[in-house]
């Protein structure tokens, strides 16, 4: 009877499949070899886009050979997924014209739904009727529900952190004047950025956007520091890849770091860092391997691989494996091998300073500031912010964060004996009070 269901419509349905397949290898290569983003050639995403092929050809082959309940499943897998590549050009062009593989992206929308329609049809036509029918698709859906948590979502998310669409970036009110300046990493890459330049001698980079915390930057600079903002790569005006998670983005910090040393307004030894949410991350592992970043400030650093999710133990038994899918599709997605765990690198920063901020009501694992504070050695700080959300803490507690982190940044970069122990002297004193 199955057969009989499964028999007219077969070859259709094959047929089908293969072109909306077709159009998202299209996009692979569009985005892979054909288009790539600025700054990076197709050598570069060689991993990414012959794994995502080989992909797509086994998908291909589970479905010409399987039967009509792993049809449905591998056609509304990759319907689900092709929508969010849709998504994703689209929210791109709208944000900063359609450029590159945004145009095969727009493919992906009509092979989404195509691909989601057959996949129902198919999941409606092979039901089986029978007395256990209700408890067999109980069981199909407990294990339809598993699939897409364990490897649909994580999957996902992959797809997201190395697609990201990129941001607008206007003017702003800073509170005094900027420049507009390119930075190069050690790769090759250009970075955009803005500088207000230093009154007291010293300067803070602050990472990932532009555009993301302004209100941390005009404070900074109210207090004479000068601020570099820096776009991460593949983020809003820079060149390269993104990575939502920070993986290979030290460079970027590190870039930042070394055109500051050339600043003539700003003395030795005395660079600092604000990083947020990942770029939190970033900066504590590019304070671990750079001893030109003298003090960093970490704001909602968390989780960015399955090597940060081992620290939960047995509290994080049943994420593990969710993390362990992402770890690996981000790891061929951006042909970027996991970073050492941030509880290892935070060890590695004294005797320079660190002060590691976390929300109450965080996201991504940010609770796991304590394990990293624990793992850090002196001079360090930590400050868990009471009914904060990410990145919550300066809008929740305005004052609080202002005299924190002035006090932080005054102390490391400013004091004729900084907590790092470096000794060297302030070529010049702050403008203005401590803001306590």
């Amino acid at each position: 009877m199955t057969a009989a269901l499964e028999t007219p419509s077969t070859e259709q349905g094959s047929r089908v499949f293969v072109g909306a397949a077709s159009l998202l290898g299209l996009h692979t290569i569009a985005d892979a070899f054909l288009l790539p983003e600025p700054g990076t050639d197709w050598s570069e995403h060689l991993l990414p886009g012959l794994a995502t092929l080989a992909v797509l050809v086994f998908l291909l082959a589970a479905y010409l050979h399987g039967r009509a309940g792993a049809k449905a499943a591998v056609a509304l897998a990759l319907g689900a997924l092709a929508l969010e590549g849709f998504a994703i050009a689209v929210v791109d062009a709208g944000n900063v014209g359609a450029r590159g593989d945004d145009w095969s992206g727009f493919l992906l929308g009509p092979a989404g739904l195509v691909l989601l329609g057959l996949g129902g049809r198919l999941l409606w036509r092979s039901r089986k009727p029978g007395r256990a029918r209700y408890l067999r698709r109980t069981g199909v859906a407990a294990v339809s529900g598993l699939g897409i948590y364990l490897v649909l979502v994580p999957v996902g998310m992959a797809i997201l952190a190395t697609h990201r669409p990129r941001q607008p970036v206007g003017p702003v009110e800073l509170g005094r004047a900027y420049e507009q300046v390119v930075l190069r990493t050690s790769d090759g890459l250009g970075l955009a950025a803005w500088y207000v330049p230093s009154r007291n001698g010293a300067a803070i980079i602050s990472y990932p956007t532009r555009t993301g915390e302004l209100a941390q930057a005009r404070m900074l600079i109210r207090h004479g520091y000068g601020v570099l903002l820096v776009d991460a790569r593949g983020y809003d005006g820079s060149d390269g890849a993104p990575n939502m998670y920070g993986w290979g983005d030290a460079k970027d910090v590190d870039a930042a770091v070394a055109w500051l040393r050339r600043r003539p307004d700003v003395a030795a030894r005395r660079i600092g860092g604000i990083g947020y949410s990942v770029g939190g991350e970033v900066l504590l592992e590019s304070a671990a391997g750079n001893p030109g970043l003298e003090a960093v400030v970490s704001d909602g650093a968390g989780i960015r691989s399955v090597r940060e999710e081992l620290l939960y133990g047995a509290r994080g038994i049943l994420a593990l494996p969710v993390q362990a899918v992402q770890t690996a599709a981000l790891a061929i997605l951006s042909g970027t091998a996991p970073p050492p765990s941030l509880h290892t690198l935070v060890a590695q920063i004294a005797p320079r300073p660190v002060f590691l901020i976390y929300a109450e009501h965080g996201a991504g694992g940010e609770d796991l500031n304590r394990d990293y504070y624990a793992a850090a050695g002196r001079p360090k700080q930590l400050w868990r912010v009471r009914r904060a959300g990410h990145l919550g803490g300066y809008e929740t507690a305005p004052h609080a964060y202002e005299r924190r982190v002035l006090a932080f940044f005054d102390r490391a970069l400013l004091s004729s004996a900084p907590l790092g122990g470096t000794g060297a002297p302030p070529r010049a004193r702050r403008a203005r009070g401590l803001g306590a």
